[in-house]
């Protein structure tokens, strides 16, 4: 299947490259980007699911409030630049589609797993 993973879609959001583009130099792991840990780490694989949503949840945050800036700007008229304004809110919109559907799955998974008998 073709599509975006989470991480592609953010550097498709910082960088502005194509998933194409992207393919060939994201395909091996980068650690330092992914803020997972490996399954053997112990301890240290229960808090790194956390701080993956709580990192995911700030960006998107700080997301929308670039684009509330961006937009108050536009609308003082201390800029004029729309197409820049626009892009910043299409980001901010897509990140917060991005994790309500995360959002959603979460709590499905939840909910199937208080459905199972024990």
């Amino acid at each position: 299947m073709d599509g975006l993973s989470i991480r592609q879609g953010q550097n498709l959001l910082n960088t502005g490259r194509t998933a194409s583009e992207l393919r060939a130099n994201d395909f091996a792991p980068q650690p330092s980007q992914s803020g997972i840990t490996s399954p053997t780490s112990g301890a240290n694989a229960a808090g790194s699911f956390q701080n993956v949503l709580r990192d995911a949840i700030n960006q998107t945050n700080e997301l929308q409030k670039t684009a509330d800036v961006k937009v108050q700007e536009l609308a003082t008229g201390k800029t004029t630049n729309i197409p820049e304004v626009m892009m910043q809110v299409e980001k901010a919109d897509i990140a917060l589609r991005l994790m309500t559907q995360v959002r959603n799955k979460v709590i499905d998974a939840y909910q199937e797993i208080m459905r199972m008998q024990v």
